[in-house]
This record gives C-alpha cells, structure tokens and sequence, in this order.
C-alpha cells in the first residue's frame, strides 16, 4: 500500500491495484489467445477471489470444495458459482 500511496501523491490519481486473480487478467488471455468467454471457465477453491474474478470477466466459474471453501460458505456471498464440485476429478463427469 506504500507504493500506491506514493502513486497517489505523485500523480493525484488512484492506482488500479490488480491482485491475483483479476477479471483483467482473463480478458487478456482471452484476447491474447482468441478465444470467447463463453467457452471459458475458471476454476477456483476461493470463492471471494477465484469466483468473483470469474463472474466479472463473464466465465463459466467453478468452485471445487477439495481446497478453502466449503458448502457453507457459499451462503455467505450474493453470487453463486455456476458449479459446485467436491474434486477437480470430478469435472470428467461434465465432459461431453
């Protein structure tokens, strides 16, 4: 917060912090790579970070329970994972 504090003072504006992951960063691999969000996902055991910067850059979001979140949690937050899975393992039952 240092760093963006002297940004602050030196140019009297707000710096942009981007933090891992961030909705910018897929847009930029998705225009780097050509590809649609649409058929993109993002698959992530935090539902705070990994989630919200899915939903925001408009993918297909997964939240695996083998990691942080668990059910529970879910509750906690507005917005919902388009999925819910125990294990990454798991995804194969999804493929076509």
């Amino acid at each position: 917060m240092a760093i963006a504090a002297a940004v602050l003072g030196v140019f009297s504006r707000e710096p942009y912090i981007v933090g891992k992951p961030n909705s910018m960063m897929f847009r930029s691999a998705l225009n780097r790579l050509g590809v649609h969000s649409e058929g993109t996902g993002m698959i992530g055991d935090h539902i705070d970070t990994d989630i919200v910067a899915g939903i925001e850059a408009g993918l297909h979001t997964v939240l695996v329970l083998s990691g942080i979140a668990d059910r529970a949690e879910i509750a906690r937050y507005p917005f919902r994972p388009k999925l819910v899975i125990d294990a990454v393992a798991d995804l194969l039952d999804y493929l076509s």
